[in-house]
């Protein structure tokens, strides 16, 4: 393992990078600003290491700038909270507004703008983990959380896994919020990708707030379908409703129940094969419709559609939903949730 530093905080404070390296030629750095995944470098099929992360080439754009959440951990909770409220155990609790109405991933003073703990190091097994003591009350939330996030650098993969306790009852919903382009984070929009998704419903959004609306709607005849394998831009451009909400896809999938691989992904011009597993409900897939020539590493600028995210999840505003499976950790409870992203190549 390689500690670096990264820079300081507008207040002074120093911040790290860690890098992992394996024999089979990949790569990971995370930091303890916002336990961020800054890079990972991955073989493609000519055996030529690609960087196949979004990210910005200093702490200033993950510090000032990183309203996209570049690699970030979010917590307590991801994806969106309608109207920024939310009742549990007979108490109303208000979140900060950050998104119109709603709460976006726990509001303006979330867990990827925060410097993490080191809590520990194993460098046989190429991990790093990360924590986070979040009082009651931090965020609006209730009660004090201990939260740890650990990587891993396996010998074809990275996992991040979540293990959360609480002295109150609590919302405990973090997600890894990376973008993914396997062509590389330079190259180019992800919309010739080929994406296959063992997601065989999803939850439709409102127009004026992408709040889901309560349904569980199948995606069969619909551009919704992922089921079986097909580029991501094959139909973003379709008069379709919910894809004219979002501008494209910014919507939970529904994890089929005994799916072993969640997502699988392939680099169109990389020939790099990422498939996605996690024991979550939902995972929200992301097509950067907002990014819009924004400033990157290696003075890149990434594209709309840069880059796809697979945010790992319970269903978003699941608080608020009783359609939908509880968010909640139970007190004195603790919760382990894992997602792993496994690498291959294909000709």
């Amino acid at each position: 393992m390689e500690k670096t530093i990264f820079g300081n905080t507008e207040n002074g404070k120093t911040v790290f990078l860690y890098t992992f390296k394996n024999e089979q030629g990949m790569e990971m750095t995370v930091s303890d600003f916002g336990a961020t995944l800054t890079n990972l470098w991955v073989t493609d099929k000519d055996g030529k290491a690609r960087d196949i992360v979004l990210g910005f080439p200093s702490l200033k754009g993950y510090e000032i700038n990183n309203e996209f959440f570049f690699g970030a951990t979010v917590g307590r909770n991801a994806n969106r909270v309608e109207n920024a409220a939310f009742e549990l155990n007979g108490v109303r609790y208000k979140l900060n507004k950050n998104e119109g109405n709603n709460n976006l991933h726990s509001g303006p003073d979330g867990y990827q703008l925060r410097i993490w703990e080191v809590r520990a190091v194993n460098e046989l097994e190429h991990s790093i983990t990360f924590a986070l003591d979040s009082v009651d009350g931090d965020q609006g939330f209730s009660g004090e959380l201990n939260l740890e996030v650990t990587y891993q650098l396996q010998e074809d993969a990275i996992s991040i896994t979540y293990r959360g306790n609480a002295d109150q009852d609590t919302i405990f919903n973090p997600t890894n919020h990376s973008y993914f382009n396997l062509n590389g984070h330079q190259n180019g929009d992800v919309l010739d990708h080929v994406l296959q998704l063992n997601a065989s419903k999803y939850t439709p959004i409102k127009a004026e707030s992408s709040i889901p609306t309560g349904e569980i709607l199948t995606v069969e005849d619909t551009p919704m379908d992922f089921r079986s394998s097909k580029r991501i831009g094959k139909d973003i451009q379709k008069n379709f409703s919910q894809l004219n909400y979002a501008q494209g896809y910014d919507h939970n999938f529904v994890i089929d129940q005994n799916a072993d691989i969640t997502a699988r992904l392939e680099g169109d011009q990389s020939g790099i094969l990422m498939e996605v597993s996690t024991q979550l409900p939902g995972v929200q897939v992301y097509s950067g419709n907002f990014l819009n020539d924004t400033p990157g590493k290696n003075n890149a600028f990434y594209p709309p559609r840069g880059g796809v995210c697979f945010e790992t999840q319970a269903f978003p505003n699941a608080v608020n939903e009783p359609n939908f499976a509880t968010p909640i950790l139970k007190k004195d409870e603790e919760k382990i949730l894992k997602t792993t992203y496994q690498f291959m190549t294909v000709n």
